[in-house]
């Protein structure tokens, strides 16, 4: 099929996107740079453009006729919605209903979409997510990815040959195993990533946020899932489909998690260096436990994880940051 991906000059656009050629789909790339990298644009087409400018973009889908989306590009740092809600559901909200409503005029009639486990907000004791959990996000990221969920979902009822699939990432983590891809990121919020960074020399140090959790050792246990093992779930969800599949949200993630601690000793293990991890206080909005429930994906997409090894995962993780040192990547 012919594919826009829009944001697909960042960290998990551009792994799909590569993914998505390799398959022997046609990809056009469309994004504005504030972010991603044009270095990380390994096939395809790139178009530098914005979403926010609605004439260029149906000049695009005129032009190009394509015959699926899948929607990366918004914003995504959560501190960041606090302070600035405005930007998060311009970015991530209005944009999408001007993308959904170009795909109506141009009859572009499946849609991937790159949604979070924010939308499920502090879940029950268990930490356990389902598809089927109650939604309360809490904070604007995760709010006005569940607009976008809600959008979807309205215009799929009021449009019986528009069939999305949501995605509902966890902790995506890691960079392509032959490390020709990896997160470039200007402000790093990913635990795995600041882990790295400080064993790698590019912090003095990084802090835990609290150990006073209700887990077995304190710190905030997550749902880890390699990128590469996420790009596939795009993949098979667009063949999904293309197979007449209809309309559904899936969780991704491996079904267990790690904690803090633990991260930060992995990471000193692969890593070989003995970093410095100050303790903090507790962030708002932190939930204790946050772990997918991740077999309907499995059921129905025929998903099967390759790289559910956190060793793995932080071995690619370090390995791109040491090439970032070396001046990787300065588009």
């Amino acid at each position: 099929m012919k594919v826009l991906v829009t944001g697909g000059a960042g960290y998990i656009g551009s792994h799909v996107n590569r993914l998505l050629a390799s398959a022997g789909h046609e990809t056009v790339v469309l994004d504005n740079l504030s972010t991603g990298k044009k270095d990380l644009v390994l096939a395809g087409r790139l178009v530098v453009g914005d979403l926010a400018d609605q004439n260029a973009v149906c000049n695009l889908f005129e032009k190009e006729k394509f015959e699926a989306v899948l929607h990366f590009a918004g914003s995504i740092i959560v501190p960041e919605s606090v302070k600035e809600p405005i930007k998060y559901y311009q970015n991530n909200t209005k944009n999408a209903l001007g993308l959904i409503n170009i795909c109506k005029k141009f009859n572009v009639n499946k849609f991937i979409f790159s949604s979070t486990a924010a939308v499920y907000g502090i879940p029950k004791e268990s930490g356990i997510c389902y598809e089927t959990s109650p939604l309360a996000p809490i904070n604007p990221y995760g709010r006005s990815k569940l607009m976008t969920e809600w959008m979807l979902e309205d215009f799929a009822v009021a449009n019986s040959d528009f069939n999305f699939v949501i995605l509902r990432y966890f902790n995506v983590a890691g960079a392509s195993i032959d490390g020709k891809l990896g997160q470039c990121s200007p402000v790093s919020t990913h635990l795995i990533k600041i882990a790295c960074e400080t064993a790698v020399g590019k912090r003095d140090a990084m802090e835990i946020f609290s150990d006073d959790y209700k887990t077995p050792d304190g710190t905030c246990i997550r749902d880890y899932i390699h990128v590469e093992d996420l790009a596939q779930a795009h993949l098979d969800g667009l063949q999904y489909l293309a197979s007449g599949g209809k309309s559904t949200v899936v969780n991704c993630g491996y079904g267990h998690g790690t904690s803090v601690k633990e991260i930060v000793s992995v990471v000193r293990k692969v890593s070989g260096v003995n970093f410095t991890a100050t303790q903090a206080p507790r962030r708002e909005g932190d939930g204790p436990i946050l772990i997918a429930h991740a077999e309907k994906i499995k059921k129905i997409f025929g998903w099967k994880p390759r790289h559910d090894n956190l060793e793995l995962i932080v071995k690619t993780a370090l390995e791109w940051e040491r090439k970032l040192l070396k001046g990787w990547a300065r588009a």
